[in-house]
């Protein structure tokens, strides 16, 4: 970025210069020197606007409006060399015609350069038009946080998920953004997103599709994705449960990693028996905390002297929330003493 302002630094300074010494020389006068450096800046400042523009522009758009006006210019010249005879007797009406001629002209061929850039870019790829993203071909858009969970890779090598995934632009840069954050634990973040995008984008079975469609009066990136979805008719695969929420309400269908994950846990139901780890002390008076090994949290009512202990508990309830799924037991009452030696009198 300081490379490149100091680019256009330098070439203002150029068009200064030139100016400085070409103008005078035009009038053929040693004075004007100021006017030169103006008129010399002025046009490389426009020079660079026009840079930022076509920045924008694909290269074959840019490409093909060349050539068009290059064509459009050499017409012009064609005519006038035919018609220059018709106007001998004013040099002003020949020197309007012939003006005309190229600054229509030129303008055609620039435009209907353009044009022909996107009908040939259509025609080198005749199925893009039918790949729009709908519903009839499962198309799916993968959010930032999905895919720095990295759960969407595994799945999709497991064959479970099928489809286009669909990811914008404005994606990728936060993305990028993000991996190139000063925080360590952040760039960390962003870049393991960036290498599992990769690594979807290598499997065979997965296509994966980058679109650059963006909504410059949205801000928020959530919104851009709902915004995008309603426009392609595709769902959102995403982990973040306000994303999950909104998109909801606005009839977008979306695909929740967590849930997923949730759906497949072990089921388990009031009156079974298992024989659990407490870890650590819970929120209510004389609770122990265990987990099952997927994370689901158990709750062992008075299991606190147990901490650090295998013991056998029997499930009293299970609590289903969307942020995960919590285990309600109590210790097996008819428990041979012998097993706790912990326990014993």
């Amino acid at each position: 970025m300081i490379r490149g302002i100091l680019l256009r630094i330098l070439i203002v300074i150029a068009g200064a210069s030139i100016g400085y010494y070409l103008f005078p020389k035009v009038l053929e006068t040693g004075e004007f020197h100021i006017l030169g450096v103006l008129a010399g800046v002025f046009i490389s400042v426009i020079a660079l606007g026009l840079e930022s523009i076509l920045r924008r522009v694909p290269t074959r758009t840019v490409f093909f409006g060349m050539l068009g006006l290059g064509v459009g210019v050499i017409v012009a010249g064609l005519i006038n060399l035919i018609t220059g005879p018709l106007f001998l007797g004013d040099t002003a009406v020949l020197l309007v015609w012939q003006s005309t001629t190229v600054l229509i002209l030129g303008y055609l061929g620039l435009i209907y350069g353009s044009r022909m850039a996107e009908e040939f870019h259509k025609q080198q790829k005749p199925g893009e038009a039918t790949e729009v993203p709908t519903i009839e071909r499962n198309n799916k858009i993968l959010d930032t946080s999905v895919i720095i969970d990295g759960r969407i890779a595994d799945l999709c090598e497991t064959g479970f998920l099928e489809g286009i995934f669909i990811i914008p632009q404005f994606i990728l840069q936060e993305l990028q953004h993000i991996a190139d954050s000063p925080d360590s634990l952040k760039r960390a973040r962003g870049r393991r997103g960036l290498d599992i995008l990769h690594r979807i984008q290598n499997m065979v079975d997965i296509k994966v599709k980058i679109v650059e469609d963006d909504f410059p009066n949205i801000k928020q990136v959530d919104s851009k994705i709902v915004a995008l979805a309603k426009k392609l008719d595709a769902k959102v695969v995403t982990n973040d449960l306000n994303l999950n929420k909104v998109a909801g309400l606005q009839g977008v269908t979306v695909l929740n990693i967590n849930e997923l994950s949730n759906a497949l846990k072990p089921v388990v139901l009031p009156g079974e028996t298992m024989r659990v780890f407490v870890l650590k002390e819970g929120k209510e008076s004389g609770q122990g905390v265990a987990y099952l090994d997927d994370g689901t949290m158990i709750v062992v009512d008075d299991a606190r002297k147990f901490i650090g202990k295998n013991v056998d508990v029997i499930v009293t309830s299970v609590l289903q929330t969307t942020a995960g799924r919590m285990i309600f037991t109590r210790l097996r009452e008819d428990s041979d003493k012998a097993d706790y030696p912990y326990a014993r009198g």
